[in-house]
């Protein structure tokens, strides 16, 4: 063969090989007693966050964390104990709105939009962060189980399709 024909063929081969390789593997993530799934555009971190309630009562989130590209990914939960007072979702869900406002520039969030998500009260908040960066997240409640989605990117990428199928890929499983 000569090394004209060698090359030419050599050459899809090579480029192929590079198109793959530059293709994201998205990889199911189930939360902690299988209460969600969630589709990440890697293997993620797992961390077990220990915290207490307002009362003293010890609990923790299961937190999952993927930076992946200029885009980071979490996705935490928790299973709140007996004395919280989850009978007002949305209260629940605005207390940990302004808790994470504080870290924003400004203070406060540019969206806010509350909704229903699979039978759970839930709130999606867009906001800006210090450098030209911002945060996206969805909270939901549903009962007694917490779960959040977080992402953070460019602002300019807030609705990038890495984002889009991040937050579209949750299920409620439990």
């Amino acid at each position: 063969m000569s090394l004209l024909r060698r090359q030419a063929l050599a050459l899809p081969v090579a480029m192929a090989a590079g198109s793959a390789a530059a293709q994201t593997v998205w990889i199911p993530v189930s939360g902690a007693d299988n209460s969600f799934y969630v589709e990440m555009p890697g293997t993620p971190l797992y961390k077990v966050i220990d915290t207490t309630t307002p009362g003293g009562t010890p609990f923790v989130y299961h937190s999952y964390s993927l930076e992946y590209r200029r885009l980071s990914f979490v996705a935490q939960t928790t299973l709140y104990p007996a004395g919280v007072d989850v009978t007002k979702p949305r209260v629940n869900l605005q207390i940990a709105l302004d808790d994470r406002a504080q870290r924003l520039e400004g203070g406060k969030w540019s969206k806010v939009d509350w909704r229903d998500v699979q039978g759970a009260t839930a709130v999606e908040s867009i906001g800006p962060i210090a450098g030209g960066s911002a945060l996206r997240q969805l909270s939901l409640l549903k009962g007694r189980r917490f779960v959040s989605l977080g992402y953070l990117a460019p602002a300019d990428a807030m609705r990038a399709p890495e984002a889009e199928r991040f937050f579209r890929s949750l299920r409620l499983t439990a």
